[in-house]
């Protein structure tokens, strides 16, 4: 009974480094790695029962001899009710709207409120990201105050906004036919629920600037994973940017700033934890990749994926108990209230500015929107929480952004090269 406490104490002080701090570490069960197989194990009593019917229902041969109320419902969650898109790529994104009759102010305009709008959820989601997850709140002359730890609760809030508002838009908004199993949407869901819950734990091991860093250079790992298993072949300028992109990352983490406070420190949880979210992340758009096989717009992939994340977190927070404590807290404090909420809000907001965005103008020009975002992040963080960048990790950082514009800018140089050639000559796709 005993052993799996000891084991992942230990775990945790090998991990760190360091004795265990109390302002860290109230017990063995704060411990994320404790966290993670909890909250896995409540995904593992949801996720086992659905598979065993969808395989009794299959095996069955359902789709044949089922009849009665639940058999649209059953249908549509195991069977789908369309065959897969011939054409991936036209299934993938919706229609790019061409600018024929839109005056240059009007486009001008437009690419303005994309812009604004994505750097406003997205810098605002950020600074209230690490918020929530580095400071305390309640703090008075007496009482240090209590941290929010419970990072599943916040991937649950901002879940149901987005559920919300997706499914207000679908409703709204004429939308093609849906044909997939709606239980295929459950493994992009699981991804992205861990991805999410890595990222707001990693907060509480490293700095808010190395997140973003690690974000940036995700290219990496993604370029050998595609050489090793898909035997892709890339151009020599993606190595090139690739290499750039590891040598800043490289000069600001080796980089040693003076007086570095605990939120600063970059330890081996804070890496394991990023690594996984740079994992799940990638499982997560791979499979979305496949799903986009079947006819649909974006904004039912988002209302698909968040019924399932819903579904998974609402019932893990049920089985440990933790949905009533995290109400609880926000009950105590009505600033977490608040910070949660806009939290999911500027989630929310931030990706219909991301659809409407590649919609209009193509993904460039949202690539360089978000690379500035992330730019920008960095800034607001080292100004409002005081993270100390030295000389060599600033220089760091300004490479890693280069190597990213040019990136874009050798990515687009490209497509628009392959366009001039004859159709017969066009250079094959290898990225």
């Amino acid at each position: 009974r005993f052993c799996l406490p000891l084991v992942l104490t230990s775990l945790h002080t090998m991990a760190t480094g360091e004795e265990i701090s109390p302002a860290l570490q109230d017990s063995w069960g704060d411990f994320w790695l404790f966290r993670f197989f909890v909250n896995a194990a409540g995904y593992t009593s949801i996720v086992v029962p659905g598979f065993l019917l969808i395989h009794y229902l299959k095996r069955r041969n359902y789709l044949e001899t089922g009849r009665g109320i639940c058999f649209p419902v059953i249908k549509a969650c195991v069977f789908g009710s369309e065959v897969k898109s011939v054409h991936q790529e036209d299934a993938s994104l919706p229609p790019r709207v061409e600018p024929t009759e839109s005056s240059t102010a009007q486009q001008v305009f437009k690419l303005l409120f994309c812009a604004a709008g994505l750097q406003a959820s997205y810098l605002t989601w950020g600074v209230l990201q690490e918020r929530v997850m580095t400071r305390t709140y309640g703090a008075t002359e007496t009482d240090p105050g209590e941290k929010f730890k419970d990072s599943q609760f916040l991937v649950f809030m901002n879940r149901i906004l987005a559920f919300t508002v997706a499914g207000l838009y679908c409703a709204l908004r004429k939308q093609p036919r849906h044909g997939a199993p709606m239980y295929k949407y459950s493994f992009a869901s699981l991804s992205n629920i861990l991805s999410s819950w890595c990222q707001y734990e990693a907060l509480k091991y490293i700095s808010f600037p190395t997140q973003v860093l690690a974000k940036a250079s995700k290219v990496i790992p993604v370029m050998m994973m595609g050489k090793l298993v898909s035997r892709k072949s890339y151009e020599y300028w993606e190595y090139l940017t690739a290499a750039f992109i590891s040598v800043g990352v490289s000069m600001f983490l080796l980089s040693s700033a003076p007086n570095r406070h605990m939120s600063t420190v970059t330890t081996f949880s804070g890496i394991v934890l990023l690594a996984g979210y740079i994992i799940f992340d990638s499982f997560t758009s791979n499979w979305q990749d496949a799903l986009f096989t079947y006819k649909m717009s974006p904004v039912q992939m988002m209302f698909g994926v968040n019924v399932f994340s819903c579904l998974f977190t609402v019932g893990s927070l049920l089985e440990q108990g933790a949905l009533l404590e995290s109400i609880h807290f926000m009950v105590r404090h009505s600033e977490f209230a608040a910070h949660a909420m806009l939290l999911s809000v500027c989630s929310a907001c931030g990706q219909l500015f991301i659809f409407y965005t590649i919609n209009q103008f193509g993904a460039a020009v949202f690539t360089i929107i978000m690379t500035l975002r992330q730019a920008f992040a960095i800034l607001l963080s080292c100004l409002i929480y005081g993270h100390t960048v030295t000389v060599v990790g600033g220089l760091g950082i300004a490479v890693v952004f280069l190597a990213l514009f040019l990136r874009v800018y050798a990515r687009s140089r490209m497509k628009k090269r392959s366009k001039k050639l004859p159709p017969g000559e066009a250079p094959v796709q290898k990225v």
